[in-house]
Protein backbone atom coordinates (compact mmCIF):
# COMPACT_ATOMS: atom_id res chain seq x y z
CA UNK A 1 0.00 0.00 0.00
CA UNK A 2 1.38 3.61 -0.89
CA UNK A 3 0.20 6.74 0.69
CA UNK A 4 1.44 9.87 2.57
CA UNK A 5 -0.21 11.05 5.26
CA UNK A 6 -0.55 15.20 5.28
CA UNK A 7 -2.55 14.95 8.99
CA UNK A 8 -5.39 16.81 7.32
CA UNK A 9 -5.13 14.79 4.13
CA UNK A 10 -4.23 11.69 2.58
CA UNK A 11 -2.76 11.02 -1.16
CA UNK A 12 -3.07 7.01 -1.73
CA UNK A 13 -0.80 6.03 -4.56
CA UNK A 14 -3.21 3.61 -6.88
CA UNK A 15 -1.25 1.22 -9.31
CA UNK A 16 -1.04 1.30 -13.04
CA UNK A 17 -4.45 0.06 -13.54
CA UNK A 18 -6.99 2.62 -11.99
CA UNK A 19 -9.04 5.10 -13.11
CA UNK A 20 -11.03 7.44 -10.72
CA UNK A 21 -13.36 8.59 -13.20
CA UNK A 22 -14.08 4.84 -14.03
CA UNK A 23 -15.01 3.88 -10.04
CA UNK A 24 -16.67 7.24 -9.81
CA UNK A 25 -18.93 6.21 -12.35
CA UNK A 26 -19.43 2.71 -11.76
CA UNK A 27 -20.23 3.95 -7.39
CA UNK A 28 -23.17 6.82 -9.52
CA UNK A 29 -25.31 3.89 -10.85
CA UNK A 30 -27.94 4.52 -8.20
CA UNK A 31 -29.20 7.56 -7.31
CA UNK A 32 -30.80 5.55 -4.16
CA UNK A 33 -27.17 4.60 -2.55
CA UNK A 34 -27.21 5.61 1.06
CA UNK A 35 -24.10 4.80 2.49
CA UNK A 36 -22.06 7.56 0.19
CA UNK A 37 -23.01 10.38 -1.76
CA UNK A 38 -21.10 12.09 -4.71
CA UNK A 39 -20.69 15.37 -5.78
CA UNK A 40 -18.39 17.54 -8.06
CA UNK A 41 -16.80 14.05 -8.91
CA UNK A 42 -16.24 13.78 -5.61
CA UNK A 43 -17.20 10.97 -2.42
CA UNK A 44 -18.82 11.37 0.91
CA UNK A 45 -18.84 9.01 3.21
CA UNK A 46 -18.49 8.21 7.16
CA UNK A 47 -16.57 5.55 8.09
CA UNK A 48 -17.01 3.53 11.71
CA UNK A 49 -13.10 3.17 12.28
CA UNK A 50 -12.02 1.36 15.45
CA UNK A 51 -12.08 3.55 18.07
CA UNK A 52 -13.53 6.47 16.15
CA UNK A 53 -16.25 7.52 13.31
CA UNK A 54 -14.98 10.08 10.42
CA UNK A 55 -15.81 11.53 7.56
CA UNK A 56 -13.73 11.91 4.49
CA UNK A 57 -14.33 13.80 1.05
CA UNK A 58 -12.21 11.27 -1.82
CA UNK A 59 -11.20 12.97 -4.72
CA UNK A 60 -8.64 12.27 -7.32
CA UNK A 61 -5.76 13.85 -8.87
CA UNK A 62 -4.60 13.15 -11.94
CA UNK A 63 -6.90 9.58 -11.95
CA UNK A 64 -4.35 7.93 -10.15
CA UNK A 65 -3.85 9.55 -7.12
CA UNK A 66 -7.01 9.01 -4.47
CA UNK A 67 -7.21 12.64 -2.36
CA UNK A 68 -8.94 12.00 1.07
CA UNK A 69 -9.64 15.11 2.74
CA UNK A 70 -10.67 14.90 6.02
CA UNK A 71 -14.19 16.49 7.14
CA UNK A 72 -13.82 15.34 11.04
CA UNK A 73 -10.87 15.69 12.76
CA UNK A 74 -8.61 11.98 12.94
CA UNK A 75 -5.79 10.67 15.06
CA UNK A 76 -3.45 9.35 13.34
CA UNK A 77 -4.02 5.99 13.64
CA UNK A 78 -7.25 6.31 12.28
CA UNK A 79 -5.55 8.13 9.51
CA UNK A 80 -3.77 4.63 8.74
CA UNK A 81 -7.06 3.05 9.39
CA UNK A 82 -8.76 5.41 6.34
CA UNK A 83 -6.26 4.84 4.17
CA UNK A 84 -6.29 0.56 4.88
CA UNK A 85 -10.36 0.70 4.20
CA UNK A 86 -9.84 2.98 0.84
CA UNK A 87 -7.05 0.85 -0.06
CA UNK A 88 -9.26 -2.55 0.77
CA UNK A 89 -13.02 -0.71 -0.88
CA UNK A 90 -11.24 -0.10 -4.66
CA UNK A 91 -9.30 -3.45 -4.95
CA UNK A 92 -5.81 -1.77 -5.04
CA UNK A 93 -4.23 -5.07 -3.75
CA UNK A 94 -5.18 -7.06 -6.92
CA UNK A 95 -2.74 -6.55 -9.73
CA UNK A 96 -5.12 -6.03 -13.23
CA UNK A 97 -2.47 -6.75 -15.80
CA UNK A 98 -2.51 -9.77 -16.37
CA UNK A 99 -6.49 -9.91 -16.63
CA UNK A 100 -6.21 -7.16 -19.29
CA UNK A 101 -4.03 -9.33 -21.15
CA UNK A 102 -5.95 -12.03 -20.89
CA UNK A 103 -9.17 -10.18 -22.13
CA UNK A 104 -7.38 -8.34 -25.28
CA UNK A 105 -8.55 -11.11 -27.79
CA UNK A 106 -11.79 -12.75 -25.52
CA UNK A 107 -15.01 -12.51 -27.42
CA UNK A 108 -16.83 -11.62 -24.55
CA UNK A 109 -14.79 -9.63 -22.55
CA UNK A 110 -12.55 -7.38 -24.66
CA UNK A 111 -15.50 -5.25 -25.41
CA UNK A 112 -15.86 -4.20 -21.49
CA UNK A 113 -12.35 -4.24 -20.49
CA UNK A 114 -11.27 -1.74 -22.76
CA UNK A 115 -14.57 0.73 -22.47
CA UNK A 116 -14.37 0.47 -18.31
CA UNK A 117 -10.33 -0.09 -17.80
CA UNK A 118 -9.22 0.79 -14.84
CA UNK A 119 -12.29 -0.17 -12.92
CA UNK A 120 -11.92 -1.85 -10.03
CA UNK A 121 -14.10 -4.86 -7.70
CA UNK A 122 -15.20 -1.80 -5.77
CA UNK A 123 -15.83 -3.78 -2.30
CA UNK A 124 -17.92 -4.23 0.60
CA UNK A 125 -15.54 -4.59 3.16
CA UNK A 126 -17.38 -5.14 5.78
CA UNK A 127 -18.63 -8.75 6.43
CA UNK A 128 -22.52 -8.35 7.84
CA UNK A 129 -22.92 -5.30 4.95
CA UNK A 130 -21.86 -7.86 2.57
CA UNK A 131 -24.26 -10.39 3.36
CA UNK A 132 -27.00 -7.87 4.28
CA UNK A 133 -26.71 -6.52 0.99
CA UNK A 134 -26.16 -10.30 -1.06
CA UNK A 135 -29.72 -11.15 1.28
CA UNK A 136 -31.73 -8.09 0.39
CA UNK A 137 -30.70 -8.33 -3.04
CA UNK A 138 -32.19 -11.98 -3.77
CA UNK A 139 -34.89 -12.08 -6.68
CA UNK A 140 -35.65 -8.77 -6.68
CA UNK A 141 -34.31 -6.07 -8.66
CA UNK A 142 -31.33 -3.65 -8.56
CA UNK A 143 -34.16 -0.23 -7.90
CA UNK A 144 -36.20 -2.47 -4.94
CA UNK A 145 -32.86 -3.43 -3.80
CA UNK A 146 -31.38 -0.13 -3.37
CA UNK A 147 -35.12 1.01 -1.98
CA UNK A 148 -34.81 -1.85 0.59
CA UNK A 149 -31.50 -1.17 1.78
CA UNK A 150 -32.25 2.39 2.71
CA UNK A 151 -35.22 1.74 4.14
CA UNK A 152 -33.06 -0.96 6.63
CA UNK A 153 -30.02 1.67 7.06
CA UNK A 154 -32.34 4.43 8.11
CA UNK A 155 -34.67 2.31 10.39
CA UNK A 156 -31.64 0.81 12.81
CA UNK A 157 -28.35 2.61 11.12
CA UNK A 158 -26.83 5.56 12.75
CA UNK A 159 -26.41 8.95 10.66
CA UNK A 160 -23.00 11.16 11.28
CA UNK A 161 -23.06 14.78 10.38
CA UNK A 162 -25.27 14.04 6.85
CA UNK A 163 -23.98 10.12 6.36
CA UNK A 164 -24.98 6.70 7.47
CA UNK A 165 -23.26 3.81 8.61
CA UNK A 166 -24.41 0.38 8.33
CA UNK A 167 -26.28 -1.39 10.84
CA UNK A 168 -24.25 -3.04 13.40
CA UNK A 169 -24.63 -6.82 13.39
CA UNK A 170 -25.19 -6.75 16.98
CA UNK A 171 -28.08 -4.20 17.09
CA UNK A 172 -29.80 -6.53 14.41
CA UNK A 173 -29.10 -9.51 16.21
CA UNK A 174 -31.68 -8.10 19.31
CA UNK A 175 -34.19 -7.51 17.21
CA UNK A 176 -37.08 -9.64 16.52
CA UNK A 177 -39.15 -10.21 12.21
CA UNK A 178 -41.85 -7.98 13.50
CA UNK A 179 -39.27 -5.17 13.78
CA UNK A 180 -37.93 -5.26 10.08
CA UNK A 181 -42.08 -5.57 9.09
CA UNK A 182 -42.55 -1.93 8.02
CA UNK A 183 -39.64 -1.97 5.77
CA UNK A 184 -41.50 -4.23 2.96
CA UNK A 185 -38.97 -6.46 2.95
CA UNK A 186 -40.28 -10.55 2.76
CA UNK A 187 -40.47 -12.04 6.59
CA UNK A 188 -37.56 -14.65 5.29
CA UNK A 189 -35.15 -12.06 4.56
CA UNK A 190 -36.00 -10.30 7.58
CA UNK A 191 -35.83 -13.78 9.47
CA UNK A 192 -32.24 -14.39 7.18
CA UNK A 193 -30.83 -10.83 8.21
CA UNK A 194 -31.60 -11.60 12.18
CA UNK A 195 -29.71 -15.04 11.60
CA UNK A 196 -26.59 -13.58 10.25
CA UNK A 197 -26.66 -10.97 12.36
CA UNK A 198 -26.79 -13.64 15.05
CA UNK A 199 -23.57 -15.85 14.18
CA UNK A 200 -21.58 -12.69 13.34
CA UNK A 201 -22.04 -11.17 16.76
CA UNK A 202 -21.84 -14.62 18.71
CA UNK A 203 -18.02 -15.22 16.49
CA UNK A 204 -19.62 -18.14 15.26
CA UNK A 205 -19.20 -16.47 11.68
CA UNK A 206 -16.27 -13.64 11.05
CA UNK A 207 -14.57 -12.57 7.77
CA UNK A 208 -11.43 -13.83 9.53
CA UNK A 209 -12.99 -17.54 9.91
CA UNK A 210 -13.91 -17.36 6.23
CA UNK A 211 -10.65 -16.16 4.55
CA UNK A 212 -8.43 -18.92 6.39
CA UNK A 213 -10.41 -21.10 4.67
CA UNK A 214 -9.60 -21.90 0.64
CA UNK A 215 -12.37 -20.76 -1.46
CA UNK A 216 -14.35 -23.96 -1.42
CA UNK A 217 -14.11 -24.34 2.58
CA UNK A 218 -15.37 -20.61 2.35
CA UNK A 219 -17.96 -21.17 -0.06
CA UNK A 220 -19.66 -24.14 1.97
CA UNK A 221 -19.48 -22.44 5.37
CA UNK A 222 -21.42 -19.61 3.67
CA UNK A 223 -23.82 -21.83 2.02
CA UNK A 224 -24.44 -23.94 4.83
CA UNK A 225 -26.03 -20.60 6.84
CA UNK A 226 -29.72 -20.49 6.46
CA UNK A 227 -30.94 -17.90 3.77
CA UNK A 228 -27.67 -18.16 2.01
CA UNK A 229 -27.51 -19.75 -1.09
CA UNK A 230 -24.99 -20.06 -3.79
CA UNK A 231 -25.88 -16.95 -5.48
CA UNK A 232 -25.02 -14.85 -2.27
CA UNK A 233 -22.77 -16.45 -1.25
CA UNK A 234 -20.69 -16.18 -4.47
CA UNK A 235 -21.94 -12.93 -3.68
CA UNK A 236 -19.75 -12.19 -0.94
CA UNK A 237 -16.73 -13.83 -1.77
CA UNK A 238 -16.81 -12.04 -4.96
CA UNK A 239 -17.28 -8.46 -2.94
CA UNK A 240 -15.85 -8.90 0.47
CA UNK A 241 -13.64 -11.88 0.65
CA UNK A 242 -11.88 -10.95 -2.99
CA UNK A 243 -11.84 -14.36 -3.93
CA UNK A 244 -11.19 -14.58 -7.77
CA UNK A 245 -12.64 -17.36 -8.62
CA UNK A 246 -16.24 -16.28 -7.27
CA UNK A 247 -18.60 -17.13 -10.25
CA UNK A 248 -22.57 -16.68 -9.19
CA UNK A 249 -23.52 -18.66 -12.89
CA UNK A 250 -27.20 -18.23 -11.84
CA UNK A 251 -27.14 -14.46 -11.64
CA UNK A 252 -29.35 -12.91 -13.81
CA UNK A 253 -27.39 -9.99 -14.87
CA UNK A 254 -25.08 -12.02 -15.51
CA UNK A 255 -26.63 -14.04 -17.81
CA UNK A 256 -28.54 -10.95 -19.61
CA UNK A 257 -24.60 -9.10 -19.78
CA UNK A 258 -24.37 -12.21 -22.21
CA UNK A 259 -27.37 -11.29 -24.08
CA UNK A 260 -26.38 -8.07 -24.49
CA UNK A 261 -22.61 -8.81 -24.77
CA UNK A 262 -22.79 -11.11 -28.04
CA UNK A 263 -26.11 -10.15 -29.59
CA UNK A 264 -28.39 -12.73 -28.30
CA UNK A 265 -31.47 -13.06 -28.38
CA UNK A 266 -32.15 -15.30 -25.62
CA UNK A 267 -30.19 -15.82 -22.59
CA UNK A 268 -27.40 -18.04 -22.43
CA UNK A 269 -27.55 -21.82 -21.34
CA UNK A 270 -25.33 -22.31 -17.80
CA UNK A 271 -23.60 -24.82 -19.98
CA UNK A 272 -22.26 -21.84 -22.17
CA UNK A 273 -21.53 -19.51 -19.84
CA UNK A 274 -19.45 -22.23 -18.38
CA UNK A 275 -17.40 -22.80 -21.59
CA UNK A 276 -17.01 -19.02 -21.97
CA UNK A 277 -15.56 -19.09 -18.27
CA UNK A 278 -13.22 -21.91 -19.34
CA UNK A 279 -10.69 -19.04 -20.44
CA UNK A 280 -11.19 -16.83 -17.67
CA UNK A 281 -10.05 -19.63 -14.90
CA UNK A 282 -8.60 -17.31 -11.68
CA UNK A 283 -10.18 -14.81 -12.62
CA UNK A 284 -14.08 -15.38 -12.81
CA UNK A 285 -14.93 -12.13 -10.25
CA UNK A 286 -13.43 -9.95 -12.48
CA UNK A 287 -15.04 -11.25 -15.79
CA UNK A 288 -18.47 -11.26 -13.55
CA UNK A 289 -17.64 -7.54 -12.55
CA UNK A 290 -17.00 -5.80 -15.85
CA UNK A 291 -20.30 -8.04 -17.62
CA UNK A 292 -21.97 -6.37 -14.84
CA UNK A 293 -20.90 -3.15 -15.53
CA UNK A 294 -22.18 -3.43 -19.23
CA UNK A 295 -25.53 -3.54 -17.86
CA UNK A 296 -25.83 0.50 -16.93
Amino acid sequence: MEWEDHEDYLRIFAPKAFSFKENIGYLSRSADECMFSISDEKIYRALALQNETVVVEISSEGDRILFVRFLSGAAQDARAEVARYIWEWFDLDTNLESFYQLTKNDPLLHEPTAKFYGLRNVGLPDLFEALAWGILGQQINLSFAYTLKRRFVEAFGKKVDHYWLFPLPETIARLQVDDLAALKMTQKKAEYLIGVARLIESNELSKEKLLEADFKTAEKMLVNIRGIGPWTANYVLMRCLRYPSAFPIDDVGLQNAFKLTLGYDEKPTKAEIRQYAEHWRGWETYATFYLWRMLY
